[in-house]
């Protein structure tokens, strides 16, 4: 509705294709005016002479197959213009999902849905969903000029509905595609987004208490995919985010774990990517239920006392169609030029962090997932694709920076930022890096020109011990510095010793399968050893799924875990000793404080490589928390003199050859008094054994 000046009235048009006829009706539906068609297309027109006062109305649609009273879309104003999208164009919005997409308000006095979407170069965007039938022609967004969105406020959508953008590229090509900021998906083929009410703060759970430094608390991490953990009963499919939530929290607080991590649970359409490949960034997958329902298995677990962290992608997307590649017929969200815009390793699309927008939306996915359902942080995947610009590129294929490197500048100030925003809109947020090579100053703040992580993966350290305990006994003696090696950096960075699920796919076998040849009960008495070292080893702890009770099979997305392993007393055990490694690492006054002192390590014995023990301590503030940590990784119960700082009684914390956990108790005593003799650097003596394939921890008695 317009004014034509004081003395030509008003005039209303309306464009709907396939109506027959339309009036427009005056409020309580005590007046109606019919409108003039002007044009075939559904192109109509009132003019009211004698009106001056503009009016709220809403129209009465005539069709061949019945009628509807509706509201159209075009009287209504922009609900946000350039200013208001200003932070998203420049970069420094951390919740441009308060304008962008689809948004359930009030404007103008009704009820309806805010579209907002980034297409710049579009040449033109339709809206098509359940709200107009998916009619390609009868929405089209309106421009709101520099910020390069457009904008459409439709009293007649409502939560529940599916739409879609229909654009026209800058190529010329027209494509219909997702929203970027959609809060909820339909599954594939259809991937449409799904409108969805903003707000589930009624279910998110007052937040822990959490520490200033999180490097001074234990933090041990179950790592899972969420399709694959466990089955529902009798039926051949996975758990449900509501049957996880009343079986998770539990089995969780059980084995001690302080915190969960889930595999990318954004929406992603390529099951065998595991949700590595997001098409949805502010939305959880639709293949456990909805977001709703996501968010009272997160308040579950919390609720329970653990912490919830995500696996989070910014390195990378999916080339699909229908989702962010080519997005208004430009690289949009992507390089163009294929030697940065494309991961030929993985068939994806890197990317553009140069781009204020693209900041702004992936910044956004991250303070969402904090606001919107309060987990507790994020392991953020293949750090170092995002750092090196040659990383998997050959000489030729790749673009060095401005200063003639191969570090990508653009992506290290986006991680900075990314660390500095959520860590300021949430204090309590953790961030871990997936992160393998060598670059400097990864676990350093931003303000002394880190990347401002909390903790990074020690990848190395995985590998190497994984090669040591893959080794047979006579191989052992030559593969002594993959044990030691670690040592020489463990402190560089806050690190965390992680067994993950890339050790358990792809050919790679199961953690069980990993360890030496034998029979299952020596396999699984080194992969009680090598657990034990990872505990007791300086870092933080994560543990993929299935690990902790010695899968044999390689891990299978489509499959659950072998649960039916508990039955047997030797997979049980297994399962108990990471219990009470948790429970232990958990309670003791200084365990995990010392992960990050290197002034807290200290070797008794790294150099006994021909009699393959290892023997090192970690300190407490008092000589009562100092721990010290005998291994044994031979074939051959060991009785020696270790050395010991402490004098007094001496007693096992834990055995990993305990019957408890399957072993055989061989190595006898568990109580041992100090003999004033130095031995390994130190001013006492313990004698004791250690039994083969075993690791004890011991402590002074109170």
């Amino acid at each position: 509705m317009h004014k034509l000046g004081e003395a030509s009235g008003l005039v209303v048009r309306v464009w709907d294709p396939g109506a027959l006829k339309i009036s427009v009706l005056q409020p309580g539906g005590n007046k109606s005016f019919e409108m003039k068609m002007v044009h075939s297309s559904g192109f109509f027109e009132l003019h009211l002479p004698r009106r001056r006062k503009l009016f709220k109305y809403s129209l009465l649609s005539v069709y061949a197959g019945g009628d509807r009273q509706w509201e159209d879309p075009y009287s209504f104003l922009p609900r946000f213009g350039n200013d208001d999208l200003k932070g998203f164009s420049e970069g420094w919005d951390r919740r441009p999902f308060e304008k962008l997409g689809a948004i359930p308000l009030e404007h103008q006095g009704s009820s309806g849905v805010s579209f907002v979407v980034w297409a710049p170069s579009a040449k033109s965007v339709h809206l098509v969903g359940d709200f107009n039938n998916w009619n390609p022609i009868s929405l089209p967004m309106r421009s709101l000029g520099d910020s390069g969105c457009r904008e459409l406020f439709v009293p007649f959508a409502k939560c529940g509905d599916k739409y879609k953008f229909r654009i026209l590229g800058a190529d010329g090509k027209l494509r219909e595609k997702t929203d970027p900021f959609g809060w909820r998906f339909e599954p594939p083929m259809g991937n449409a987004s799904i409108i969805e009410e903003r707000e589930v703060a009624n279910l998110i759970q007052k937040r822990r208490k959490q520490p200033s430094d999180p490097r001074d608390e234990p933090l041990s991490i179950y790592e899972m995919h969420l399709g694959s953990w466990r089955f529902a009963n009798g039926e051949n499919r996975p758990l449900s985010y509501l049957e996880l939530a009343d079986q998770l929290p539990e089995y969780l607080k059980e084995m001690g774990f302080s915190h969960v991590e889930l595999l990318p649970p954004s929406e992603y359409p390529y099951g065998a990517s595991w949700g590595y490949q997001v098409t949805g960034y502010y939305a959880p997958t639709y293949r456990y239920g909805t977001p709703v329902e996501f968010a009272v298995m997160v308040a579950a677990i919390k609720k329970a006392g653990i912490g919830v962290l995500i696996d989070w992608v910014p390195a990378h997307f999916p080339a699909d169609e229908f989702a962010l590649a080519r997005f208004d017929g430009t690289c949009l969200f992507e390089h163009e030029n294929p030697k940065q815009g494309h991961h030929a390793e993985w068939g994806t699309l890197c990317y553009n962090y140069g781009r204020p927008e693209v900041r702004s939306f992936l910044i956004g996915s991250a303070v969402a997932w904090l606001d919107r359902f309060g987990v507790d942080g994020f392991r953020v995947d293949a750090v170092a694709s995002m750092l090196y610009l040659d990383y998997g590129r050959k000489d030729g294929e790749w673009i060095p920076n401005q200063l003639g490197g191969n570090q990508n500048l653009e992506a290290i100030e986006f991680i900075k930022q990314f660390n500095q925003a959520i860590h300021e809109e949430h204090p309590h947020a953790i961030s871990i890096a997936e992160e393998s090579t060598a670059f400097p100053q990864i676990t350093q703040p931003p303000s002394v020109g880190g990347l401002g992580f909390d903790f990074k993966w020690n990848m190395g350290w995985m590998h190497d011990v994984l090669r040591y305990f893959s080794a047979s006994p006579n191989e052992r003696p030559n593969s002594h510095d993959n044990l030691t090696f670690g040592a020489m950096y463990q402190f560089s960075e806050n690190f965390v010793q992680a067994f993950s699920h890339d050790e358990v796919v792809h050919g790679k076998g199961s953690l069980a399968n990993k360890m030496h040849p034998g029979e299952h009960a020596e396999r699984l008495a080194n992969l009680r050893a090598l657990l034990a070292l990872q505990w007791t080893w300086p870092g933080k702890k994560t543990l993929f799924m299935g690990c902790e009770f010695g899968q044999w099979q390689e891990w299978n997305f489509e499959s659950p875990l072998d649960w039916a392993l508990l039955d047997y007393p030797l997979h049980d055990g297994l399962r108990r000793l990471v219990a009470d490694l948790n429970a232990l690492y958990l309670r003791h006054p200084t365990w995990s404080k010392s992960d990050h002192k290197s002034d807290k390590f200290q070797w008794l014995d790294c150099n006994d490589s021909k009699g393959q023990t290892l023997s090192f301590l970690k300190f407490g503030e008092e000589p009562a928390e100092t721990l010290l940590v005998a291994c044994n990784f031979s074939d051959q119960l060991r009785h020696r003199d270790w050395g010991c700082p402490h004098q007094g009684h001496w007693r096992v914390l834990l055995d990993t050859d305990s019957v408890d956990y399957g072993g055989y108790g061989s190595a006898g005593a568990t109580v041992f008094e100090t003999f004033p003799h130095r031995r390994d650097n130190q001013d006492q003596g313990l004698a004791f054994a250690v039994a083969r394939w075993s690791v004890r921890v011991l402590a002074l008695s109170s």
